[in-house]
C-alpha cells in the first residue's frame, strides 16, 4: 500500500514537472516504470506482454475518449479532408519507407520490418500538444494534427494485427479493402453511439450531476465495444463518439471536461509504467543503434515525405508542411503496439519490441524539446486575434423546464465591452447574475460585461438553443453579431436583424461614448 501510494505521489509530480518543462510526460512515466523493474531499483519482475496489452488497450480507449472529447469541431472540420488522407494515404508511405530501412540497413526480415514500420507510423496528440502549451499553432494545423492522430490509431492496428498473424501475410489490396471496411464500421457505430448518448443526456435529467461524466465515458466505452463486436475499428469508433459528445452541448460540461481530463491523466500514468516495467534495459544496448538508424529514416524521410505527398492537393504553405513533418511524435500507442507480434509469438518480436521503445525514447527526447523552437523560427504561431472559445455550462431544471446557463468571458472573447441589453437575447432568457473579481451583482440592462465575467443565465426549455448560440455569436462577433452575419442558427436570425429604433440608439453610443460607472454600466447622454 505505501509503495503505490509512493508511486502515485511521484506520477503525481511528474505531471507537474512535465508541464513547467514542456516535456512530453511519456518519458517520465516510463522512467518511473524502468526505475522500478528490471535492472531498477526496486527490481521488480514483470514479463507478461499479454496482459501488458490488454491494459494498454483500455487505457488507449480512454485517452482517446478524452482526446474526441477535447477535440472541437469547428477547427476538425476544415481538416477532415487533409487528416483523413495522411492517416491513409500518409501511413502507407510511412510504413513502406521504414520497413525498407529496417530491411536493408538494420538487416531485420520482411515480416519484422513491415510490423516495425507500421508500429511507428501512429502519432500521438498528447505528445505533440504538451510541447506546445508556450507556443500556440494555428487552429488549421491543430486541426489537422489532432485529427490525423485520432485516425491514425485505426488502420495501423488493423496493420499490424495483420502482419503478426501466424501464417503468411494477406495480398496488399486484400489489406486495403480490410482497412476501408472496418473504418466505415468502425465510423458508422461511432457516430451513431454519439449522436444516440447526446441525445439522451441532453433530454433526460439525471438524478445527480455528477452522474453526467460518467454517463459521458460509458457512452464513448460502449461504441468502442460495439465497434470491436461488429468486426469495425473500435479505436476510430470511441474517438468519433466522443467528439460529438464533445461538441453537443452537454449538461455539466465543465466538470465532464474534467472528468475525462483527470481520466486520461491516469490511464496514462498507469500504461507508462507498466510499459517501463516491462522492458529490461540492459537488452536495450543491443538494440540502440538499429533503433537510431530507423528512427532517422522514419523521421528525417518518411513522416516528411507521408505529408508532403499527403498534402500535395492542399494548398498549405511548405514551412506548414515541414512544421507538421517534425511534429509527427510518438507516444503511448507504438509501445502498446510492439507487444501484438510479443503475444502473438512472432520470431524476433522481443527485438522489435525493443528497438520500438529505444526509437519512441530518442526521437521524442529530440523532437519534444525542439518543437517549440521550430514553430517559433519559422514564424507560426496562433493569431492572437482570434476570439477564444466561450465557456458555458449548462445545469437543467426539469421541475421549472428551463436551464442555468454559467458563461465564463474569456480575454480574447468580443463580448467585452458589450451591454447586457446588446445581447439581445431571445425572450424567455435573461443575465441574472454577473460575477466580476470575485464581487457578484445582479446587472442592468446598461451594465458592460468585461473580460473575465461570469454570467448566470437562465432559459426556458424552448429557447435554451437559441440563447447559447445568440451568447456565443455575440462572444465571436461582438455587439454587431446579427448585421455582420453572425447569430445564425438553422438558417434563420436568432434576433431580429432589423431594428432601427435599436440600431438609432447603438449609433450615438459608438458616436458619444459614456462614462464608466463602478459597476460597469454606463451613464447615457
Amino acid at each position: 500500500m505505501l509503495a503505490s501510494s509512493l508511486v502515485l505521489l511521484v506520477a503525481v509530480a511528474a505531471v507537474r514537472i512535465s508541464s513547467r518543462s514542456g516535456l512530453p510526460s511519456l518519458l517520465l512515466y516510463l522512467g518511473i516504470g524502468i526505475v522500478l523493474g528490471q535492472d531498477g531499483l526496486f527490481d521488480v519482475k514483470f514479463d507478461n506482454a499479454e496482459l501488458t496489452q490488454v491494459i494498454g488497450y483500455a487505457a488507449l480507449v480512454v485517452i482517446l475518449a478524452e482526446g474526441g472529447l477535447g477535440t472541437k469541431w469547428k477547427e476538425v472540420r476544415p481538416a477532415l479532408p487533409a487528416a483523413a488522407l495522411l492517416s491513409t494515404v500518409g501511413v502507407g508511405i510511412s510504413v513502406g519507407v521504414t520497413a525498407s530501412a529496417a530491411h536493408y540497413l538494420v538487416g531485420l526480415d520482411w515480416r519484422q520490418a513491415l510490423i516495425i514500420g507500421a508500429v511507428v507510423s501512429s502519432t500521438d496528440a498528447a505528445a505533440v500538444f504538451s510541447v506546445l502549451r508556450k507556443v500556440p499553432l494555428p487552429s488549421r494545423i491543430t486541426g489537422v494534427l489532432e485529427a490525423e492522430s485520432g485516425f491514425n490509431d485505426a488502420p495501423v492496428v488493423i496493420l499490424v494485427v495483420a502482419f503478426s498473424a501466424v501464417g503468411p501475410v494477406e495480398h496488399w489490396y486484400v489489406l486495403i479493402g480490410e482497412i476501408a471496411l472496418e473504418l466505415a464500421i468502425g465510423a458508422a457505430i461511432g457516430l451513431a453511439v454519439g449522436w444516440l448518448g447526446s441525445y439522451g443526456l441532453r433530454h433526460v435529467a439525471l438524478p445527480a450531476s455528477g452522474l453526467y461524466p460518467i454517463a459521458v465515458m460509458a457512452i464513448a466505452v460502449s461504441a468502442y465495444a460495439a465497434g470491436a463486436m461488429a468486426h469495425g475499428s473500435g479505436f476510430l469508433a470511441v474517438y468519433l463518439a466522443a467528439m460529438i459528445l464533445g461538441n453537443s452541448k452537454l449538461p455539466h460540461w465543465p466538470a465532464t471536461r474534467g472528468f475525462a481530463d483527470g481520466l486520461g491523466w491516469l490511464a496514462q500514468i498507469g500504461m507508462f509504467v507498466l510499459l517501463g516495467l516491462l522492458v529490461t534495459p540492459h537488452d536495450l544496448v543491443d538494440d540502440f543503434w538499429p533503433a537510431v538508424v530507423v528512427g532517422l529514416v522514419l523521421t528525417a524521410v518518411a513522416r516528411p515525405l507521408s505529408v508532403f505527398i499527403s498534402l500535395a492537393p492542399f494548398r498549405l504553405p511548405g514551412r506548414e508542411k515541414a512544421l507538421m513533418s517534425w511534429a509527427g511524435l510518438r507516444g503511448a500507442v507504438p509501445i502498446i503496439l510492439a507487444t501484438i507480434p510479443m503475444v502473438s509469438g512472432i520470431e524476433g518480436s522481443t527485438r522489435v519490441f525493443n528497438i520500438v521503445f529505444v526509437l519512441v525514447i530518442v526521437y521524442t527526447l529530440i523532437q519534444g524539446p525542439t518543437l517549440p523552437w521550430l514553430a517559433q523560427a519559422l514564424r507560426i504561431r496562433d493569431d492572437p486575434s482570434e476570439a477564444s472559445d466561450l465557456g458555458i455550462e449548462s445545469a437543467p431544471l426539469e421541475r421549472l423546464r428551463g436551464h442555468l446557463l454559467s458563461v465564463a468571458v474569456p480575454g480574447k472573447s468580443k463580448m467585452h465591452g458589450v451591454e447586457v441589453s446588446e445581447l439581445r437575447l431571445p425572450s424567455g432568457a435573461a443575465v441574472t447574475l454577473v460575477v466580476r473579481d470575485g464581487t457578484s451583482f445582479v446587472p442592468t440592462p446598461s451594465t458592460v460585461l468585461r473580460r473575465g465575467d461570469e454570467l448566470l443565465v437562465v432559459a426556458t426549455d424552448p429557447v435554451r438553443d437559441a440563447a447559447e448560440a445568440r451568447l456565443r455569436a455575440v462572444a465571436e462577433g461582438g455587439k454587431l453579431a446579427g448585421w455582420l452575419g453572425t447569430g445564425h442558427q438553422g438558417g434563420k436570425d436568432i434576433a431580429p436583424l432589423v431594428d432601427v429604433p435599436h440600431v438609432v440608439k447603438l449609433a450615438k453610443k459608438l458616436g458619444k461614448g459614456g462614462e464608466g460607472r463602478p459597476d460597469g454600466t454606463r451613464a447615457h447622454h
